[in-house]
């Protein structure tokens, strides 16, 4: 007898571009496919024009050409913030964030200003965190009606003192790190109340134009790292398989049917999860990322390490 396989689907929506066109379009393919998943929103402005500068470093420009950064998510993304300030995404979409949350999909916060998190997580106070973290979660439980059940930073990029500012809002979880199982974090010794649900598949963009990975195969290949009898999350984005790449997706979804997987939000996952250990979250390099990444590293039970 075939056991259904779990994926708990994840959508990061960064941008307005991503925001406009890639949330309507998922929301229709979901529809069609009968898929609930969680999506997490940037709410404040999009300056993700000011990542240009990143072009100078070899790994970050290497992935914009092998990704066609240009023709998959837009010239208006890539100058976005460049020459002016970035518009503010929940004040011109709030009507497509209402959208998915009608749809019945987890509402989660991504970032206040996404570019903004990314660029200078490593200096930001926890004030800081805690101030940018408020304005998003404010402006998004203004948007839907009812508060961000859960959150995830941009970029993977997480660091102890978001870990705390976070555990003063009621996330139910957090999607911070990369990793392999369920688990609270270990911050100084002590035990956080809120789960960590890492992403255990690689997304679009780290693996396109990589060790032979081509649109032609990409869906064969994530397909193929989902593992059964454990923990399996996948991150796409609104701008990527909302938009250019949304054909690709759509085949992706039929496929996975196929082989009985199916696509979750993130907080099915933690309900199915029993008993949960804890872990701390370390920085590391991660294959087709530039900078450092947040990741699951040393488990630990009532003892100690395991």
């Amino acid at each position: 007898m075939d056991v259904t396989i779990k994926v708990g689907l994840r959508i990061d929506v960064d941008t307005l571009r991503g925001t406009l066109l890639g949330v309507p379009a998922l929301c229709r393919l979901f529809n069609e496919h009968t898929v609930k998943a969680s999506f997490f929103f940037s709410v404040g402005p999009d300056n993700m024009g000011r990542h240009l500068w990143r072009l100078l470093r070899p790994v970050f420009f290497w992935k914009m050409l092998r990704t066609r950064a240009a023709s998959l998510y837009g010239w208006n993304i890539i100058f976005r913030g460049t020459f002016w300030p970035g518009p503010i995404i929940g004040k011109k979409l709030s009507s497509q964030i209402r959208l998915a949350a009608r749809g019945g999909h987890e509402i989660g916060l991504h970032a206040w200003d996404h570019q903004a998190w990314q660029a200078h997580i490593d200096t930001m106070s926890e004030e800081d965190v805690r101030l940018v973290l408020r304005k998003g979660f404010d402006m998004l439980a203004g948007i839907t009606g009812a508060p961000p059940t859960c959150s995830a930073v941009p970029g993977w990029k997480c660091t102890d003192g978001v870990l705390l500012a976070k555990a003063e809002f009621p996330f139910v979880y957090n999607s911070d790190c990369r990793g392999s199982s369920i688990f609270r974090p270990v911050v100084g010794g002590k035990t956080l109340l809120q789960p960590q649900i890492p992403v255990t598949l690689p997304t679009y963009d780290e693996t396109i134009g990589r060790n032979g990975v081509t649109p032609a195969n990409y869906n064969e290949f994530i397909l193929s790292q989902v593992k059964p009898g454990g923990l399996n999350v996948l991150t796409i984005h609104a701008e990527a398989e909302g938009i250019a790449c949304v054909t690709l997706f759509a085949n992706f979804l039929k496929a996975a049917k196929k082989r009985d997987i199916s696509f979750v939000p993130l907080g099915e996952l933690l309900r199915d999860a029993g008993h949960i250990v804890s872990g701390r979250i370390t920085k590391t390099t991660f294959p087709g990322r530039e900078g450092w990444v947040s990741f699951q590293g040393d488990i630990c039970n009532k003892e100690g390490l395991l």
